[in-house]
């Protein structure tokens, strides 16, 4: 697979000057799309997230044509990549600071996952923000004990999401999404309509009861079989209805 990246902000070729805003705050947000053949999926939605994120965090919102725009100038006559848009607002700009970055692309491998559950939540869950550090931090931690992820739990075990993943699960009838503050990712948004889906809440004490389980994120969907010491049967047919509903899905072009 080719090696490149490409770092621009508001157009431009990324400087040491324009850096400085994003290697000194953390005070912003992102989106991360997979782009095959100039196409997204869910570019729509992409567009709204940044919109509606620029809104509540710096009070005026971000054009999608701008936004795509700017995708498209970072990818030059890449067809196929890994790309993130974070947008910073300074006190003197007139305008969403946008930095878009173009890499490889990349797939979630499919193997079943393993997720270790810690305590933390996100805050301002349903905002992709930056500054991380916690669910970084659980991540790696997980990663070392051996599981693939880590599973993100509020005051009483209750379940809200991956540290880089949305997560289902299936009760026999229906895909079962934690209701709790979470973000909705895009393939957890593209996904929820298109399956018998149903929100309630979710504890570590009831995950005994669901049979199977399975999480997403830009880079794909992966079954899961344990979380800490309970088992779940890797659902060839699940698995098969979850992927089949989002390759049906129509790419976009951005």
């Amino acid at each position: 697979m080719a090696s490149f990246e490409v770092i621009e902000v508001n157009g431009e070729p990324a400087t040491e000057a324009t850096l400085r805003v994003p290697a000194l705050s953390s005070y912003g947000h992102f989106t991360a799309m997979q782009i095959r053949g100039g196409r997204v999926r869910g570019r729509d939605l992409h567009l709204a997230r940044l919109d509606s994120a620029t809104r509540e965090l710096f009070g005026a919102g971000l054009e999608g044509e701008r936004v795509r725009e700017l995708v498209r100038h970072a990818l030059g006559d890449i067809s196929d990549a890994s790309t993130r848009v974070y947008v910073h607002w300074q006190e003197d700009d007139k305008e969403a600071r946008v930095m878009v970055t173009v890499r490889p692309p990349q797939t979630k491998a499919d193997r079943p996952h393993g997720l270790m559950s810690v305590p933390y939540a996100r805050e301002v869950a349903h905002i992709k923000h930056l500054g991380g550090f916690g669910q970084t931090h659980h991540l790696l931690a997980a990663q070392r004990a051996g599981f693939d992820e880590a599973l993100l739990t509020a005051p009483g075990g209750l379940v809200t999401e991956g540290a880089i993943t949305n997560i289902a699960f299936w009760d026999g009838t229906s895909v079962v999404w934690p209701q709790a503050p979470s973000l909705l990712g895009i393939t957890m948004a593209l996904l929820e309509p298109r399956l018998p889906s149903v929100r309630r809440p979710v504890t570590l004490a009831d995950l005994p009861s669901y049979a199977s389980a399975f999480i997403t994120n830009s880079q794909g969907i992966a079954p899961v079989h344990r979380i800490d010491d309970v088992d779940f049967t890797v659902n060839a047919e699940l698995m098969g209805r979850v992927t089949a509903a989002f390759e049906a899905v129509e790419w976009d072009v951005i």
